[in-house]
Protein backbone atom coordinates (compact mmCIF):
# COMPACT_ATOMS: atom_id res chain seq x y z
CA UNK A 1 0.00 0.00 0.00
CA UNK A 2 1.36 3.37 -1.04
CA UNK A 3 1.95 5.96 1.66
CA UNK A 4 3.36 9.47 1.40
CA UNK A 5 5.41 10.88 4.29
CA UNK A 6 6.15 14.61 4.51
CA UNK A 7 9.38 15.13 6.40
CA UNK A 8 12.32 17.54 6.76
CA UNK A 9 15.55 16.85 4.87
CA UNK A 10 17.27 15.25 7.87
CA UNK A 11 14.68 12.45 7.74
CA UNK A 12 14.22 12.43 3.97
CA UNK A 13 17.82 12.36 2.80
CA UNK A 14 18.46 8.62 3.23
CA UNK A 15 15.40 7.83 1.07
CA UNK A 16 15.20 10.81 -1.32
CA UNK A 17 18.85 11.10 -2.34
CA UNK A 18 19.13 7.58 -3.84
CA UNK A 19 15.89 8.08 -5.81
CA UNK A 20 17.05 11.44 -7.13
CA UNK A 21 20.46 10.03 -8.07
CA UNK A 22 18.86 7.10 -9.91
CA UNK A 23 16.43 9.29 -11.85
CA UNK A 24 18.30 12.54 -12.40
CA UNK A 25 21.97 11.56 -12.39
CA UNK A 26 21.95 8.02 -13.76
CA UNK A 27 18.95 8.17 -16.14
CA UNK A 28 19.01 11.80 -17.23
CA UNK A 29 22.67 12.73 -16.94
CA UNK A 30 22.27 15.62 -14.51
CA UNK A 31 25.70 16.38 -13.00
CA UNK A 32 26.04 14.77 -9.58
CA UNK A 33 27.44 17.98 -8.06
CA UNK A 34 24.24 19.98 -8.76
CA UNK A 35 21.63 17.39 -7.84
CA UNK A 36 21.62 18.02 -4.09
CA UNK A 37 21.53 21.72 -3.29
CA UNK A 38 21.26 24.27 -0.51
CA UNK A 39 17.45 24.33 -0.85
CA UNK A 40 17.07 20.76 0.43
CA UNK A 41 17.69 21.70 4.07
CA UNK A 42 14.90 24.29 4.17
CA UNK A 43 12.35 22.32 2.16
CA UNK A 44 9.67 19.84 3.12
CA UNK A 45 10.16 16.52 1.34
CA UNK A 46 7.56 13.99 0.26
CA UNK A 47 8.66 10.37 0.20
CA UNK A 48 6.42 7.74 -1.36
CA UNK A 49 6.73 4.28 0.18
CA UNK A 50 5.33 1.03 -1.12
CA UNK A 51 5.58 -1.65 1.58
CA UNK A 52 8.22 0.45 3.36
CA UNK A 53 10.39 0.73 0.22
CA UNK A 54 10.93 4.29 -1.05
CA UNK A 55 9.75 4.62 -4.67
CA UNK A 56 9.37 8.36 -5.25
CA UNK A 57 10.09 11.82 -3.89
CA UNK A 58 9.49 15.54 -4.33
CA UNK A 59 10.01 18.70 -2.33
CA UNK A 60 8.18 21.90 -1.42
CA UNK A 61 10.36 24.96 -1.00
CA UNK A 62 9.50 27.76 1.45
CA UNK A 63 8.55 30.06 -1.47
CA UNK A 64 5.91 27.67 -2.89
CA UNK A 65 8.04 26.01 -5.55
CA UNK A 66 7.66 22.27 -6.00
CA UNK A 67 10.68 20.45 -7.33
CA UNK A 68 12.87 17.39 -7.53
CA UNK A 69 9.87 15.23 -8.41
CA UNK A 70 11.23 11.76 -9.13
CA UNK A 71 9.72 8.28 -9.28
CA UNK A 72 11.78 5.13 -9.76
CA UNK A 73 11.42 3.70 -13.25
CA UNK A 74 9.54 0.56 -12.24
CA UNK A 75 6.91 2.62 -10.40
CA UNK A 76 6.06 5.16 -13.11
CA UNK A 77 2.56 5.14 -14.54
CA UNK A 78 1.03 3.85 -11.29
CA UNK A 79 -0.09 7.16 -9.80
CA UNK A 80 2.89 7.61 -7.48
CA UNK A 81 3.89 10.99 -8.95
CA UNK A 82 0.32 12.25 -8.74
CA UNK A 83 0.06 11.26 -5.09
CA UNK A 84 3.37 12.99 -4.29
CA UNK A 85 2.27 16.12 -6.12
CA UNK A 86 -1.12 16.14 -4.38
CA UNK A 87 0.52 15.77 -0.95
CA UNK A 88 2.87 18.68 -1.64
CA UNK A 89 0.03 20.88 -2.93
CA UNK A 90 -2.11 20.00 0.10
CA UNK A 91 0.73 21.01 2.40
CA UNK A 92 1.26 24.28 0.50
CA UNK A 93 -2.48 25.01 0.85
CA UNK A 94 -2.41 24.15 4.59
CA UNK A 95 0.44 26.57 5.22
CA UNK A 96 -1.39 29.35 3.39
CA UNK A 97 0.30 29.42 -0.02
CA UNK A 98 -2.00 30.81 -2.71
CA UNK A 99 -0.19 29.12 -5.59
CA UNK A 100 2.53 26.62 -6.40
CA UNK A 101 5.12 26.96 -9.13
CA UNK A 102 7.42 24.40 -10.67
CA UNK A 103 10.06 24.07 -13.34
CA UNK A 104 8.85 21.11 -15.38
CA UNK A 105 10.86 19.06 -17.78
CA UNK A 106 9.13 19.58 -21.12
CA UNK A 107 8.47 15.85 -21.43
CA UNK A 108 6.52 16.02 -18.14
CA UNK A 109 4.32 19.05 -18.87
CA UNK A 110 1.33 16.88 -19.83
CA UNK A 111 1.51 15.20 -16.40
CA UNK A 112 1.45 18.57 -14.65
CA UNK A 113 -1.37 19.90 -16.89
CA UNK A 114 -3.45 16.90 -15.74
CA UNK A 115 -2.97 18.21 -12.20
CA UNK A 116 -4.12 21.75 -13.01
CA UNK A 117 -0.83 23.44 -13.84
CA UNK A 118 -0.48 25.89 -16.74
CA UNK A 119 2.72 26.65 -18.66
CA UNK A 120 4.25 30.10 -18.55
CA UNK A 121 7.01 31.69 -20.58
CA UNK A 122 9.43 30.20 -23.03
CA UNK A 123 11.23 26.88 -22.90
CA UNK A 124 14.71 26.99 -21.31
CA UNK A 125 17.51 24.58 -20.48
CA UNK A 126 18.26 23.46 -16.95
CA UNK A 127 21.10 20.94 -16.56
CA UNK A 128 20.93 20.54 -20.35
CA UNK A 129 17.26 19.42 -20.23
CA UNK A 130 14.42 21.51 -21.77
CA UNK A 131 12.08 22.93 -19.11
CA UNK A 132 9.02 25.19 -18.82
CA UNK A 133 7.75 27.13 -15.82
CA UNK A 134 4.30 26.02 -14.69
CA UNK A 135 1.92 27.49 -12.12
CA UNK A 136 -1.24 26.45 -10.31
CA UNK A 137 -3.48 28.48 -8.06
CA UNK A 138 -4.52 26.70 -4.86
Amino acid sequence: MLRIDLVPWEQARAHAAPIRFAVFVEEQGVPLEIELDEMDAGSLHAIAFENDSPVGTGRLLPDGHIGRMAVLKGWRGRGVGGRILAALMDEARRRGDREVILSAQVRATAFYRLHGFAEEGAEYLDAGIPHRMMRRLL
